[in-house]
């Protein structure tokens, strides 16, 4: 798998989610079948999504089968690094602090949260 190239839209998280939690590859059946849980979208536009992550060579796709079989092409978690470096470059200006600061003020965070922050700073000093 590629460790890159993880710009992807809302919508393609939701897609790649599917990938990521099963035993891909998947059909499109098989994506169409599991996105109908939690969210009411078009086969036409899971259909779309999927070759806009084909496009942007986030997912892979066997054409040997009777139906086309999509696997990810990028690993999740350096995806979810990348989305996480973006986002706090964006919003607070590249400061991890800043993000963490506001959170704690915001009362966006539990006291057992807080002191797992703490155990997980103690140990990283």
């Amino acid at each position: 798998m590629k460790n890159n190239n993880c710009k992807i839209s809302d919508a393609e998280w939701i897609v790649m989610r599917v990938l990521w939690a099963s035993q891909a590859p998947l059909t499109t059946t098989n994506i169409i079948e599991a996105l109908n849980t939690e969210i009411n979208w078009s086969p036409k536009t899971i259909h779309s999504l999927i070759s806009r992550l084909v496009k942007k060579e986030v997912l892979g796709v066997d054409k040997s089968y009777g139906q086309h079989q999509f696997y990810p092409l990028v690993v999740k978690e350096e995806c979810v690094k990348e989305e996480t470096v973006s986002f706090i470059k964006k919003i607070y200006e590249g400061s991890f602090y800043n993000m963490v600061v506001n959170f704690i003020n915001d009362d966006k965070i539990s006291q057992k949260e807080i002191g797992e922050l703490k155990k997980i700073l103690d140990e990283k000093s």
